[in-house]
């Protein structure tokens, strides 16, 4: 009989500055047998701290926290290659959420996301994978590539180093596509999806793949 106790559990840090909202959050993770929540943070500054101290595998980031806000807390966490983040917000298409993911977040999620669908989130970005709410992935991406006034379109030549399947890659990435549909559209294994993906990031010195799904839209590819 397999051994599925032996698994490596994905260690959660909450930072939430509601007590009662993180209450909850870590009520929902520790019911699920493959999930730790290893600490809690009540602000942007104790986040950031918290996270070079127990070195977790993702953070849950509420945005909106005092000391520092989530965003700041973000870019700190992401640059120090401290952890993976995944955020929350109240509010779908929150300026918040347009910073955090500029700082470098896997994603985000909405605060009345569903308890299945928050733990599936925290073990989708553990894979490696970023994650949206489902019902705003489309419209985020969009809204984070129009056009705005000072702000320089990127340079079509940036992906000329990708090959033409890690193309094809950031394509599907550009229309929100998860691992599992990548490799359903190009017939190709999940792990060769993940591969071209980590491949494509690091020739595009991007930090998630919700950065290349941005560029991707922003590249109109």
């Amino acid at each position: 009989m397999t051994d599925t106790t032996a698994a490596p559990r994905v260690r959660v840090l909450v930072a939430e500055d509601q007590s009662a909202v993180r209450a909850g959050l870590v009520l929902i993770l520790g019911s699920a047998p493959d999930i730790e929540v290893v600490g809690e943070a009540a602000d942007g500054e104790e986040a950031v701290r918290l996270a070079g101290e127990l070195r977790p595998d993702l953070v849950l980031m509420d945005v909106q926290m005092p000391k520092l806000d989530g965003v700041s807390a973000t870019r700190e966490v992401v640059s120090r290659g401290l952890a993976d983040v995944l955020v929350l917000t109240t509010f779908d298409l929150d300026a918040y959420v347009f910073g955090a993911l500029r700082a470098g977040a896997a994603g985000f999620l909405l605060k009345n996301t569903e308890a299945g669908a928050l733990i599936e989130a925290v073990r989708t970005v553990a894979r490696g994978e970023g994650t949206i709410a489902p019902a705003v992935t489309r419209r985020l991406i969009a809204e984070f590539a129009a056009p705005r006034p000072g702000r320089a379109a990127p340079d079509p030549s940036v992906v000329d180093v990708l090959t033409r399947r890690e193309r094809e890659v950031l394509s599907c990435l550009g229309r929100g596509m998860s691992n599992a549909e990548i490799a359903e559209r190009l017939t190709m294994a999940e792990a060769t999806v993940k591969t071209h993906v980590s491949r494509l990031l690091g020739k595009l010195e991007l930090r998630s793949r919700v950065q290349a799904a941005v560029l991707a839209q922003e590249l109109g590819i």
